[in-house]
């Protein structure tokens, strides 16, 4: 089951590493001050912790801008899941 969700941005761990394009995260910067985020991120909840892998423009869009919280696509997993997306 999937729920869109706001979630504070200090909650969602990234657990692997990711270049962002410059550009692309301050256009989406300039977007989200204008209209707000319009795609939620997704994140993975294993055992009550937020883990993120993709959404990483709008990630730090977000981050760089002092937002407290993202929009997020929330689907609750078990660690196994968690396991193959680390793999």
């Amino acid at each position: 089951m999937t729920k869109v969700q706001e979630i504070p941005l200090n909650q969602i761990r990234r657990p692997l590493p990711r270049e962002n394009d410059p550009n692309k995260v301050a256009a989406l910067m300039e977007s989200i001050q204008e209209i707000g985020q319009q795609e939620p991120i997704d994140v993975l909840e294993v055992d009550g912790q937020y883990y993120g892998f993709s959404g990483c423009h709008r990630y730090e869009a977000c981050q760089r801008l002092g937002k407290e919280t993202i929009l997020a696509r929330v689907r609750k997993a078990p660690r196994a899941v968690l396991k193959m997306h680390l793999a």
